[in-house]
């Protein structure tokens, strides 16, 4: 009986240390928007179909994160695409490196909803630009750059 007792005591105080951005973020449930007339949608989709990207099929959901924490359409696939290859390694579902590559999400669509809602409203990056967010992201130099032209071939310009 301890035994049940302390490990449900363990997985009720995980529950409770889980920030409360990602925890209500991740159970909204407005309806996603219909992106099959969008553009964008088709862009990104060949750009993941060409390099063979686990993470074509979830092109719409990058899209959805993106405008809904008003973020540059392009950089989170671009951050996905330069961590973990668009999901071809992504352990735990973090295609993006998040927490060092030690984060654990419940599904890709978590990680890119999560990801997208800290890029757009954690202290850390909102109000910044792709530079800025970029830099507090990963500040090796070159990181920026690297991201920034997986950009540039999913579009040249936002």
């Amino acid at each position: 009986m301890r035994k049940l007792l302390t490990s449900g005591m363990a997985v009720f105080a995980g529950m409770v240390c889980l920030p409360a951005s990602v925890s209500k973020h991740q159970t909204q449930s407005t309806p996603e928007p219909s992106y099959q007339q969008d553009s964008r949608l088709k862009t990104l989709q060949k750009f993941f179909r060409k390099a063979g990207c686990p993470a074509q099929k979830y092109s719409a959901v990058f899209l959805e994160a993106a405008d809904r924490n008003d973020l540059d359409w392009r950089l989170l696939p671009s951050i996905s695409f330069i961590e973990s290859t668009g999901g071809k390694a992504a352990p735990n579902n973090n295609m993006f490196g998040w927490d060092s590559g030690r984060a654990e999400f419940p599904s890709a669509v978590a990680s890119i909803h999560t990801v997208g809602y800290r890029l757009g409203h954690s202290h850390l990056y909102r109000d910044k630009d792709v530079d800025g967010i970029l830099a507090t992201y990963n500040p090796n130099a070159e990181y920026a750059e690297r991201v920034k032209s997986v950009m540039r071939q999913i579009s040249p310009s936002e």
